[in-house]
């Protein structure tokens, strides 16, 4: 398998391990918040980057909009834009006293499209333009008068990703349901802490070190310091956590943040229609999935994200490209490059795909006649063991969309 795409294996194939898995870690500088080219001075709270979240204070930056905020609780935003009264649901977060939102959330709302500007680490809010369309992938499966859309993920993103096309917004629009891997927008509970703690954190006394190699874990001090951080800050940590949490650091660096992946523009969107949203997996099965790999793959796939992380920011963009032009062979490429890894392979898109297609199978011969909107990792619709030919084993006719 290329290296750089075991890297970046968690973008199209995993959503729970970006969202909320990983140990929080600082962005290198505290991003600024632009509107039309005019930065906004917050007096004493200032954005911060939360689990690759853009995230403000609420009232703050609704002044900054124009926008009265009228009341906020336990995820409810209500606040008056243009004359109008709207209602968002939105992650929130309360930091000393202050209520926090994803800029996403607000800046949308309020009339803006959001952009990030990687190398100033700014967010931008300009006023909304037609743009070209990304393609993205998306699937139409019928039967028994149901519908089903597969859409395929990537779990992170920036603003190039939209607008999506229109066929996403209109099938969307009609969905009786969202199905996700699981629901990334629900905050980290202390069930889900418990969780992490005892599957991601060592029980026995030793750490980090005592279970991989010198030079794996001089590299790994090596990149935290460079990043402004301690260099044992990961040591209580198994190397799958750790992987995933360097990896995730990247994507952050380069620009791409969970806030803006598809899955969670979609989530986002579930909450303000208030329909349904289907959990495929849960969040203690794809924990589960990463801590039965075997010792020997946690410390390769670690060593794969150590050594590629220097070259990494050209590679996310590959990723991000073959998305937006939803080039199937390259996906397809990504997805068969796999396979050289039996263990990993298995585990990450065989075992889990079959879950996925049968669950889509149930909801396929459900006599409801209703709409189905289905968002996982791209990773899993192609291939001989993808989402897709599961379906077409099963009689369903798959059209690209």
């Amino acid at each position: 398998m290329n290296h750089w795409k075991k890297s970046l294996l968690s973008l199209i194939i995993s959503a729970g391990m970006l969202a909320s898995a990983a140990p929080a870690l600082a962005a290198p500088q505290q991003p600024v918040l632009k509107i039309n080219d005019q930065k906004v001075e917050f007096a004493t709270s200032t954005p911060i980057v939360d689990q690759g979240t853009t995230m403000v204070p609420l009232r703050t930056t609704l002044e900054a909009l124009n926008v009265k905020l009228s009341h906020v609780q336990n995820g409810t935003i209500q606040a008056v834009v243009d004359g109008k009264q709207i209602t968002l649901k939105s992650k929130t977060k309360l930091i000393n006293g202050v209520t926090y939102v994803p800029i996403r959330t607000v800046g949308e709302a309020a009339g803006y499209e959001v952009h990030w500007d990687r190398n100033s680490r700014t967010v931008l809010l300009v006023s909304k333009t037609s743009g070209e369309a990304a393609r993205g992938f998306m699937w139409e499966v019928e039967n028994n008068g149901n519908t089903v859309y597969l859409v395929g993920s990537m779990h992170v993103a920036d603003d190039s990703f939209y607008p999506l096309r229109s066929e996403y917004e209109e099938a969307f629009a009609e969905a009786d349901y969202l199905g996700v891997e699981i629901d990334i927008s629900k905050a980290v509970d202390e069930e889900q802490q418990k969780l992490i703690t005892n599957m991601g954190m060592y029980q026995d006394g030793t750490t980090l070190k005592d279970h991989v190699s010198k030079e794996t874990y001089a590299k790994l001090e090596e990149i935290l310091k460079q990043n402004g951080m301690e260099k044992n800050a990961l040591d209580a940590y198994k190397p799958w956590v750790v992987e995933t949490t360097i990896s995730t650091l990247k994507t952050m660096t380069a620009g791409y943040e969970a806030a803006a992946g598809i899955d969670l523009y979609f989530i986002q969107k579930a909450m303000e229609r208030k329909i349904p949203v289907l959990e495929l997996e849960s969040y203690e099965s794809q924990l589960g999935m990463f801590d039965d790999f075997s010792k020997e793959l946690q410390e390769r796939n670690l060593k794969t994200a150590l050594d590629d992380f220097d070259t990494l920011d050209d590679s996310v963009d590959q990723m991000a490209d073959m998305w937006k032009s939803g080039n199937d062979e390259m996906l397809l490429e990504f997805t068969n490059s796999m396979a050289v890894e039996p263990e990993f392979y298995k585990a990450m898109l065989v075992d889990r795909n079959i879950g996925m297609a049968d669950k889509i199978d149930g909801y396929l011969k459900s006599d409801k006649k209703e709409e189905y909107f289905i968002v996982v990792g791209a990773g899993h619709y192609l291939g001989e063991h993808g989402v897709i030919k599961l379906l077409q084993d099963k009689g369903y006719t798959v059209v690209r969309k």
